[in-house]
């Protein structure tokens, strides 16, 4: 009588994305939903190494692109951005020493330039605890709530952020190292409480500026828009109906798309279209669905002006998306790899 088994993950995941509307491949724990802000092809790179019950992740891009990134399976998460990170993180502007914490199902908001590295962290509560424990430090931690962004010493800051990407590159070189078993795993995930507990000790709550209280009600602004948009996919949408939804004027939510995605409000509407579009062909199996289904189901009603933006955006048109492999982000373990770029 067979036994079914729950199949191991691979200790280093490396993934090279070229579209976001399948970013999520070899993610289990992070839930990732973001667009390119611009046309250009997209050159992004993720590197996930698993440690004993932590994992490192390690990403980088090309590219602006605005992502909303959700926290699951209980984790903590810690992200610590690179030395020539550019961006805006929940409406604050990415500077030295800036570190994101966000607990289990909370949302963040993400809009970055390219060129933008960052290392997220993502740590069991319990095992904070046990390091805790055995420092004698239990009473000093800062535990977050919902989404918090800290700031700390600079030199810890980069600290934390260099480990994360050495031990990238060690896995994407040397990912046998990382399998389930090797005691390099659970020294790795000492190390990284270590790292993360010194980086936390001076940590606090980052004051945003007047401009980033502004940016950050344009954030919000920009997300009930969104969300809005998404409730109502297959329905025509003016600009009218994303002011009443975020109970704002025309000028503040033009201000707002501007400030945050570069876009006016129809253009970021349109493209974001798009990509839900994009992501519904790429999943299809051949045949079971039609492009005019998928373009009317998100709001788009003259074909021939859908085809030529969505050749524009993506560089081929909807009929060779729809004949492509399920995915078309890849996602392997890491066997011979190059380095993070």
């Amino acid at each position: 009588m067979g036994h079914s088994t729950t199949p191991v993950q691979p200790g280093v995941t490396v993934v090279d994305i070229t579209d976001l509307t399948a970013a999520n491949a070899g993610m289990a724990v992070l839930e990732q939903v973001g667009m390119p802000l611009l046309s250009t092809p997209l050159r992004a790179r993720r590197v996930i190494v698993r440690l004993k019950s932590a994992i490192v992740v390690y990403h980088s891009t090309n590219l602006p692109v605005r992502t909303r990134t959700r926290v699951h399976d209980g984790l903590l998460a810690y992200v610590t951005f690179g030395p020539r990170a550019d961006g805006i993180v929940e409406g604050l502007e990415v500077r030295p020493g800036m570190l994101l914490v966000a607990e289990t199902g909370t949302e963040v908001g993400f809009v970055v330039d390219s060129g933008y590295e960052s290392v997220a962290l993502l740590v069991r509560p319990d095992d904070i605890r046990e390091q805790l424990s055995a420092r004698q430090r239990a009473g000093e931690f800062r535990w977050p709530r919902g989404v918090e962004v800290l700031r700390t010493d600079p030199a810890q800051a980069r600290a934390l952020f260099r480990w994360g990407k050495r031990l990238a590159v060690a896995g994407s070189r040397k990912p046998a190292l990382f399998e389930e078993g090797r005691p390099e795993r659970e020294a790795a995930q000492v190390e990284l409480l270590e790292v993360l507990l010194t980086a936390m000790h001076s940590a606090d709550k980052l004051e945003p500026t007047g401009m980033e209280r502004t940016r950050q009600g344009y954030s919000r602004i920009v997300k009930i828009a969104e969300d809005h948009a998404r409730s109502r996919a297959g329905e025509r949408v003016h600009v009218s109906d994303l002011c009443q939804a975020a109970d704002v004027s025309e000028r503040t939510l033009e201000y707002a798309f501007k400030d945050v995605t570069g876009l006016s409000p129809m253009g970021y509407l349109v493209r974001l279209r798009l990509h839900w579009v994009r992501a519904a062909l790429l999943a299809a199996e051949p045949g079971s669905t039609l492009i005019s289904t998928e373009a009317l189901k998100w709001g788009f009603w003259h074909f021939g002006e859908f085809s030529r933006a969505y050749k524009q955006c993506f560089g081929e048109p909807p009929s060779r998306t729809l004949r492509r492999e399920p995915d078309s982000t890849t996602a392997i373990p890491a066997q011979s790899r190059s380095t993070p770029a």
